[in-house]
């Protein structure tokens, strides 16, 4: 088995879900009292937010970079980043270590792919849904992916970092990801994809008609698959 280390605090309320599923998982397929070999850096998620709002990528990136080396140091086999927006500096991240970055996007694209999906909406931050970082990688994956119109951007961004950061999960708040949803399907979207590591402790498969692609659950699957691939 190999050892997972994964970078989190953004948010801790997400982090929690990918250990409980990375754990759960790996017990389920290999029985007994097993459960992952991980290991957790969380980082002070305030600190990178405002990194992030004031546009200073490059130095969110520094953050995370060293972060990475001290895992890989500690005896990680391969990073987990548990969040979507901070993979726009994967590329930063990745310079600065020799183990391996399971990227979130090429795991939400396979699970995409094996649906046979070819046109995806796109729910998350701000910065991932405006931002190219992360609609490209799954567009290089030839699937098509359409994000909400700015005014239901705005909200959704709101939500995230004043409610589901905090663990605050409203009915009105799941009102307005099942109208974007909506918007998004009228569109032609022929699954969702909740591009936030937040969203689906808040947004179901029962909240929508068409499949949604959870992405922290998808990740952290994915994580289990690499930890016990011995090639």
């Amino acid at each position: 088995m190999k050892t997972i280390g994964l970078i989190g605090g953004m948010s801790w309320e997400s982090s929690l879900e990918y250990y409980r599923t990375i754990n759960k998982e790996m017990n389920a397929r290999l029985g007994g009292l097993h459960s992952a070999e991980c290991l957790l850096y969380s980082v002070d998620f305030e600190g990178i937010e405002g990194l992030q709002s004031a546009g200073q990528w490059q130095e969110a990136g520094e953050q995370l970079s060293r972060v990475a080396q001290k895992l890989e140091q500690a005896g990680a086999d391969f990073v987990v980043i548990c969040t979507n927006t901070m993979h726009k500096v994967v590329g930063q991240i990745e310079e600065k270590i020799t183990i391996p970055v399971l990227h979130i996007a090429d795991t939400t694209a396979a699970a995409i792919s094996g649906r046979n999906l070819k046109k995806v909406g796109l729910l998350g931050t701000r910065y991932t849904m405006e931002q190219d970082f992360y609609t490209s990688r799954i567009e290089s994956h030839g699937i098509g992916v359409l994000v909400p119109p700015g005014e239901q951007r705005g909200e959704i961004n709101r939500i995230i970092f004043e409610e589901l950061v905090a663990g605050e999960l409203l009915q009105s708040s799941r009102e307005t990801f099942q109208q974007a949803i909506r918007d998004l399907m009228a569109e032609g979207a022929e699954g969702i994809i909740l591009g936030c590591t937040e969203i689906g402790l808040l947004i179901k498969p029962e909240d929508a008609e068409v499949p949604v692609f959870d992405t922290a659950e998808i990740h952290a699957v994915a994580a289990v698959d690499l930890a016990l691939d011995n090639g």
